[in-house]
Formats: structure tokens, C-alpha cells, sequence
């Protein structure tokens, strides 16, 4: 089983995050922001990944380092469970709508942190989530798994269903990109030897 557990303590925040990549896409979250919950949900079930998050955070300010630190801690924990990635099939993309939305993910599990996000909301806010959170929440995340990820939301009238087929549609990427490859024989899927660097 591909696990890590990684806990990460500021004067900001306080988290706690699990992680398997060979789980059944169960998600247990805490983190006092009730939508980013609703969306890494979706990372869990659609990516048949085990997701425990805890966080403690300064919402009293607002969410931004909370949001912006869980993507920084997953990020890490992403990297400890895929270990040499020796055998995985490195790349993943998903096509996934919602109704009238429809978003499109690419991931590739290179060793580089890489961040395209296209998605223009309709609005500023879902409920009381500042939707901004979004790509600091997948740049941190990008940055310490060292992944590159492209982000599209090709259309979308609903600032709900666009939030929610981007992290459907990761979730499926991230799926297809840390499965195992039988034909690979535990080979590298790299020219260069690695994806480590």
C-alpha cells in the first residue's frame, strides 16, 4: 500500500494529512471550511484515493492559509506515497461535466511543479468560499508533489458545478497518472531515469 502521513505546524496552521494512493475513496475531513471539504471529497471518490485531512487554522481572518496549506500538505504526503514511481503510468487527464460545465485535467507526475489554471468563475464566491482559493490551493499542492498539472474549465454557468468537475476531474487524473502499468514491469517512465528531480 502506497501510504504517508505528513503533519505540518505553523503559527497558522496545524494539519495533519493521510494519504492512500491504493485506498477505496474514503474521505474523512475537518478542516472548519465546509466547501473545501466538499471538493476534496470529490479527489477522494473519483480518485479511489484515502483521504483523512485535520487542520486548525486562522479562519477568523479567513481561509486563505488554510486552503493554500492543505494543498501544500497533500502535496508533500502525494510525494512520500509515490516513493521512485517506478512503474506508474505518469500521466493522467479527465474529461468531466456537471450539467452545463464541463472541465478538462492533464497531470503529469514529471519531478516539476507546473500550474496552468484556466478557470473563469462566474462568480466570486460559493457560499462564504472565496473561489480565488482555488488555484492557491493546486499551486501549493503542485508545487510540493512536484507534479505538473493544466487545469480547464472549458464552459460553466454555475460557479458550484465549474468548482466541482475541476476536482472531479483531478481526482480521475491523479487516478489514471498513479496507477500501476503491467506492461512497465516496474520500469522508470522516464528517458532521463528518474522523476525525482
Amino acid at each position: 500500500m502506497r501510504t504517508a502521513t505528513v503533519m505540518r505546524n505553523t503559527s497558522e496552521t496545524q494539519i495533519k494529512i493521510s494519504i492512500n494512493l491504493d485506498g477505496k475513496g474514503k474521505g474523512h475531513f475537518d478542516t472548519g471550511v465546509p466547501f473545501l471539504e466538499h471538493m476534496l471529497d470529490q479527489i477522494a471518490r473519483h480518485g479511489l484515493i484515502d483521504l483523512d485531512i485535520c487542520c486548525r487554522g486562522d479562519t477568523h481572518i479567513d481561509d486563505h492559509h488554510t486552503v493554500e496549506d492543505i494543498g501544500i500538505t497533500l502535496g508533500q504526503a502525494l510525494k512520500i506515497a509515490l516513493a521512485d514511481k517506478c512503474g506508474i503510468c505518469r500521466y493522467g487527464h479527465s474529461y468531466i461535466p456537471l450539467d452545463e460545465s464541463l472541465s478538462r485535467v492533464v497531470v503529469d507526475l514529471s519531478g516539476r511543479p507546473g500550474l496552468v489554471f484556466n478557470v473563469d468563475f462566474t462568480r466570486a464566491v460559493i457560499g462564504r468560499f472565496d473561489v480565488e482559493l482555488f488555484s492557491e490551493f493546486f499551486q501549493g499542492l503542485v508545487n510540493h508533489a512536484m507534479m505538473t498539472v493544466h487545469i480547464d474549465n472549458l464552459r460553466g454557468v454555475n460557479a458550484h458545478h465549474q468548482a466541482e468537475t475541476v476536482f472531479k476531474a483531478f481526482g480521475r487524473a491523479l487516478r489514471m497518472a498513479v496507477a500501476y502499468d503491467v506492461r512497465m514491469n516496474g520500469v522508470m517512465p522516464s528517458t532521463k531515469g528518474t522523476l525525482t528531480t
